[in-house]
């Protein structure tokens, strides 16, 4: 995980995910209309998960 994700999953959560896949952006973008926390941490989650 690049210190550049981290900054954009920060700032737009849905466009950090966005070459994960289809399924990942979409869950992604309705976590983020929920509330941005959410968003945030669901992003975060899916780029650290998908290193190892």
């Amino acid at each position: 995980m690049s210190f550049w994700r981290v900054i954009l999953s920060i700032i737009f959560p849905p466009l950090s995910v966005w070459d994960k896949g289809c399924g990942s952006v979409l869950i992604v973008f309705i976590l983020t209309l929920c509330g941005w926390v959410p968003g945030v941490i669901a992003a975060l989650v899916i780029l650290n998960n998908s290193n190892k």
